[in-house]
């Protein structure tokens, strides 16, 4: 692993970053402006950090989660609903400053993300100070995943904790426009896993990254500037992935997209899974395709069955 050092699978991982509600819609119809449009309607618990806790969780390893939520309905319903998966909630903070965040999706009928908002204030309240009181968390864990939501300065001391702890750092960018956050940390980070938008601002790149070569040599871009594995999700077309030694390409596995919500979230769960637990990057990368696929046809930011044997039987890549 990073910098030659070998986390314990054993150890829990510790996931920082957003936890909410997520309001999907999927139109049945094309979107007409100023009137309602026909559509499906789904409420469930999202946020990166939160998903990334969910599924290493279902996947059986130990994770302890700093987030925030509001002291609200919403809040103590998704705190329970992560306990009943196996995620350790005790440092997860509950202000009566901001409400629960939340993420409002439409998806368009073939199941494309059409727009998206978001309402992340409640991860403001992660403030240095809040960090610094669960420094221990650090110290005991395997291997630390943070998204983009983070304020600066919190991202600042979290990534000092992490060095201190000689933690492997993995990365989500959530976002093209909170991506340039992480991009002074490049040289820290053991995992990244931006989609091609979110690569184009990392790589500073003029032009969008767009396609097979350019999503590869995005992730060499990475690579080239310090991150150890780089892959570069693109949707129907799978994914491209480097590190200073190898690259490659793995196809998506066809599936109904039921809701693509989450899906990048698994498959990063699902890396960080496999390489815990000693599996060589390539059938690492191709669990993840695998349960990003599974998380695609199901309704939800995590599908509820998720298990490794169920990753090894959608596997026919």
């Amino acid at each position: 692993m990073a910098n030659g050092f070998s986390p314990d699978p054993e150890a829990p991982v510790l996931v920082i970053g957003a936890a909410g509600v997520d309001i999907v819609g999927r139109l049945r119809s094309e979107v007409r402006p100023g009137t309602s449009t026909p559509a499906q309607i789904r409420f469930s618990f999202g946020g990166v950090a939160r998903n990334i806790a969910e599924n290493l969780a279902r996947l059986g390893l130990r994770v302890n989660l700093i987030s925030a939520v509001g002291k609200d309905e919403y809040g103590e319903r998704l705190l329970q609903g992560l306990v009943s998966a196996g995620v350790n909630t005790q440092a997860v903070l509950c202000t009566s400053q901001e409400p629960t965040s939340a993420y409002l999706a439409v998806i368009n009928p073939p199941g494309d993300l059409q727009f998206a908002l978001d309402d992340m204030r409640a991860t403001n309240s992660l403030t240095p100070d809040y960090i610094r009181g669960y420094a221990e968390l650090f110290k005991e864990a395997s291997l630390l995943f943070i998204d983009a939501n983070l304020p600066k300065d919190t991202l600042r001391t979290v990534m000092s904790l992490a060095r201190k702890a000689r933690l492997p750092v993995c990365a989500d960018p959530t976002s093209v426009v909170l991506a340039p956050r992480l991009r002074p940390y490049l040289s820290r980070f053991f995992l990244m896993t931006p989609n091609t938008a979110e690569a184009t601002v990392l790589c500073d790149r003029t032009t969008p990254v767009v396609g097979l070569r350019l999503a590869l040599d995005a992730a060499k871009c990475l690579v080239t500037n310090g991150v150890e594995i780089a892959i570069v999700t693109l949707a129907e077309q799978g994914l491209c992935y480097a590190t200073s030694e190898t690259y490659g390409h793995i196809p998506a596995i066809k599936t109904t997209i039921v809701d693509p919500t989450g899906a990048g979230d698994a498959l990063s769960a699902a890396v960080i899974f496999a390489l815990l637990n000693d599996i060589p990057l390539d059938d690492a990368v191709r669990l993840g395709v695998s349960a990003a696929s599974l998380t695609l046809h199901s309704r939800g930011a995590v599908a509820s069955d998720l298990s490794l044997e169920k990753l090894y039987d959608q596997l026919v890549i």
